[in-house]
C-alpha cells in the first residue's frame, strides 16, 4: 500500500514559515533536523491529532542545487502563490477563519458557499497559497 507522508512547500525563510505554521495554525513540529556539512536543514510541521502527515517546509535552495536564475522565479512563483497549495479541512470554516484571523493570519477570501462546502483561502509568510475548507459530508 502507497501513503501520503509528506507534502512540500518551498518557503523564503524557513524560521518564518515555522513560526507561522505552528504559532498562528496552531500546527507542531515533526522534525527539526539540520545536517551542518551540507548546509541543508529538513523542517517538517503537521496537525495535532494527524501524526501520519506532515509538511515539509523547504528553503529555496541555490547553487549548486538550483542556479540563480532559476532559484530566483522559484522565489517570485511562491510569492504569487503559484508553487504550491495546501488545502486544509475544518469541521466549521466561519469560526476557524475567525479564530485565525484573530491571530493575525490575513484571508484573500473569506468563508463562502461553494458547491462542495464553505471555503477560503489564506497565504504564509512565503506567499504559498493555502484552502481552508468545511466539506460537505454528503453531496446531493
Amino acid at each position: 500500500m502507497i501513503k501520503i507522508a509528506n507534502a512540500q512547500l518551498w518557503v523564503h525563510d524557513q524560521d518564518e514559515a515555522l513560526a507561522f505554521y505552528t504559532q498562528k495554525l496552531g500546527m507542531e513540529v515533526r522534525v527539526d533536523a539540520t545536517i551542518p556539512e551540507m548546509g541543508f536543514r529538513w523542517l517538517t510541521v503537521g496537525p495535532v491529532g494527524q501524526p501520519d502527515v506532515a509538511i515539509v517546509l523547504m528553503a529555496i535552495p541555490g547553487r549548486p542545487l538550483m542556479d540563480d536564475a532559476t532559484s530566483g522565479q522559484v522565489r517570485e512563483l511562491v510569492a504569487k502563490g503559484f508553487a504550491g497549495t495546501v488545502f486544509l479541512v475544518t469541521d466549521d470554516c466561519r469560526a476557524a477563519f475567525k479564530e485565525l484571523t484573530e491571530r493575525g493570519v490575513e484571508f484573500t477570501e473569506e468563508p463562502d458557499e461553494r458547491p462542495y462546502g464553505i471555503d477560503s483561502a489564506f497565504r504564509d509568510p512565503s506567499g504559498n497559497n493555502i484552502r481552508l475548507t468545511e466539506a460537505y459530508s454528503a453531496m446531493p
